[in-house]
């Protein structure tokens, strides 16, 4: 399974089929990096657009790739970009390995995310109309070099209600796909502009005790040392 290569607070696993030609979006060190959209089915047979950031040193992005299938692992990146007089947060998998098919097969995981972080602003709780019960999350997520990714998470049900309790700051593991979601954006008295926003569906959400966390390592360091003690007599 090829999410295994990625390790840590942040873990994403897609597959799906090409639907767009590479784009171009920005470069590094010499290193261009190139975005692509694949169409993934859910198991309703809905399918979500998700948006690949990939390196020209992993695949040739001068190539033609739509209708082909892709699984790709790596991480869900966030970046603010300054539009309209605001800044307008950009969601994209940035992809650290990747697997073309020229046609579909199985996945174990066609659409995973694993996410470890904090809670940035306060969570939003409220029921549909048909008294479906949805909080909305806002989920820091850390990076090296003191960056973080800023993702937002729609719980549903029990999991609502347990999202609506969280606080600021608290600490949360989380899994669950990520959606896409197309809706309109006012831009004059009478222009919309068809937009798609990405968040994370969640399907399972823990709350981490950091003190319970402290005493588990401390456990586990004097378990160390008393089996080093042991070795060396």
């Amino acid at each position: 399974m090829m999410t295994d290569k990625v390790l840590g607070n942040n873990q994403v696993n897609v597959y799906g089929e090409v639907t767009s030609e590479f784009t171009f979006s920005h470069e590094v060190y010499g290193e261009g990096f190139y975005m692509v959209h694949l169409s993934v089915r859910r198991l309703s047979n809905v399918y979500d657009t998700i948006p690949l950031m990939v390196s020209e040193r992993l695949i040739d992005v001068s190539k033609d790739y739509r209708g082909k299938f892709i699984e790709a692992c790596g991480q869900f990146r966030s970046y603010n970009r300054h539009e309209e007089n605001r800044n307008r947060l950009v969601l994209s998998v940035f992809v650290r390995d990747l697997r073309v098919d020229d046609e579909e097969m199985e996945s174990e995981k066609p659409n995973y995310i694993f996410l470890d972080g904090y809670i940035c602003k306060s969570p939003i709780y409220r029921k549909t109309p048909l008294g479906r019960e949805i909080a909305d999350l806002l989920l820091a997520v850390n990076r090296p070099y003191g960056k973080s990714d800023y993702i937002p998470c729609i719980c549903w049900g029990r999991n609502a209600r347990f999202a609506d309790g969280f606080e600021v700051g608290e600490h949360i593991q989380l899994w669950g796909r990520i959606q896409s979601r197309e809706y309109q954006k006012k831009l004059d008295e009478d222009l919309f502009e068809t937009r798609v926003a990405y968040e994370i569906s969640v399907s399972k959400l823990e709350h981490i005790d950091e003190m319970s966390a402290v005493v588990a390592a401390s456990e586990e360091m004097v378990t160390e040392g008393e089996e080093t003690e042991e070795e060396e007599w």
